[in-house]
């Protein structure tokens, strides 16, 4: 038996890693400034981490949600202060896409709606009803439903308030960075406007911030730079380092009954014992601000590079679009300058660095960026 090949992959394969640091299975060191998907938000193999996952494996790796679980409990107090969300429940399952789909279902449930508004541009997972809300037919099979979906443009307020006044829709779901999209960001006033035509219509807003949570914007959520709450928040990603996890952050006037939702691996013991060790090392040692900070200096260096289209982003989640004659500058970055970055589309590189990536990666980055470059 072989693998389904539906993964484009590179042929390296990193067997060891420290910080921002990768190791292939020849010995060749890597600088890693896309942890696999905005994943490793605080660098391979933090000590803090290691530990803590450890000890847990040590005394118990798994049990059902049919028990007590204090590290569940541990975790949504933690996550509660870290995020700014401290009156909001948890549910706690294994994906983003798990998480949204919770999320769309619990809108449903509450609002007794069914239709769901969506934005152009949107990723929100594969599963099924996740598939639907996502603006990619290549990806929806026939089974994906989307007669109850609807797409609007990204930022276009006129669109989202004639659909939203039809008082029909159980749920806006929207990303707090579009990160597949090529680091497309809904405006702060737009995002201002929305809640505010969602609290007006009955409708629940679901920020999606599977990507650009944990602090990777400048803010432990990227929806929070517009100053607004969401009444469902998914996350996955970098909750855990690389352990699978999702969570719904869920409005206490949400409220949950018997059956309503359920999983058999989420939350389970080794995942809430690493999502609680990356929010203490995020917290210990001020990487949100971090974030804010080192973000500011790439943009400060980048933009406005005879490279480059544009310059999107906030914090560390940075898109850079190229112009036409630098095709390829990805692919030359990994095998020329042995630097990991991500992609969307043919045109647009993404920077999802660890949120303690040292000066020294940042540097040698821009440095490799500008050898290539001129």
């Amino acid at each position: 038996m072989d693998l389904f090949n539906v993964y484009k992959r590179w042929n390296i394969e990193p067997v060891c890693g420290s910080g921002s640091t990768l190791w292939d299975a020849e010995g060749q060191e890597y600088l890693d400034l896309y942890g696999g998907h905005a994943v490793i938000s605080i660098g391979h193999c933090h000590p803090h981490y290691v530990a803590a996952v450890s000890e847990q494996l040590n005394k118990l790796g798994f049990y059902s949600n049919a028990v007590q679980n204090g590290l569940q409990d541990t975790l949504a107090a933690k996550l509660g202060q870290v995020s700014g969300y401290p009156d909001y429940h948890l549910f706690l399952c294994n994906s983003g896409a798990e998480a949204n789909e919770n999320a769309l279902k619990l809108a449903s449930f509450h609002t007794g709606r069914s239709k769901v508004l969506a934005f152009g541009g949107a990723f929100h997972g594969r599963t099924s009803g996740a598939v639907s809300v996502t603006d990619n037919p290549k990806i929806r099979a026939p089974f994906n439903a989307t007669e109850n979906v609807t797409f609007v443009p990204l930022n276009n307020l006129a669109a989202t308030e004639k659909e939203l006044s039809t008082k029909a829709y159980a749920a806006v779901i929207i990303e707090g960075i579009q990160g597949v999209a090529g680091i497309q960001l809904p405006t702060d006033q737009f995002l201002q406007e929305l809640r505010a035509l969602c609290d007006r219509t009955g409708t629940l807003l679901i920020l999606d911030e599977i990507q650009s949570g944990c602090g990777r914007t400048g803010r432990f959520f990227a929806h929070q730079w517009a100053g607004i709450q969401a009444d469902l928040v998914t996350m996955a990603k970098g909750l855990a380092g690389g352990i699978p996890i999702g969570a719904v952050l869920i409005s206490p006037t949400v409220q949950a009954s018997f059956g309503m939702l359920g999983t058999t691996f989420g939350g389970n013991h080794i995942a809430c014992a690493a999502a609680i060790a990356v929010l203490e090392v995020i917290q210990s040692e001020d990487l949100v601000d971090r974030a804010e900070q080192l973000g500011a200096w790439f943009r400060e260096q980048l933009q406005g590079d005879p490279a480059l289209a544009d310059y999107r982003g906030r914090g560390l989640m940075i898109g850079l679009e190229i112009k036409p004659e630098y095709a390829g500058l990805r692919d030359r970055l990994l095998y020329e300058k042995h630097i990991f970055t991500g992609a969307s589309g043919a045109n647009v590189i993404r920077l999802l660095p660890a949120l303690n990536l040292p000066e020294a990666g940042a540097r040698q980055f821009v440095e490799a960026w500008k050898a290539l470059t001129r």
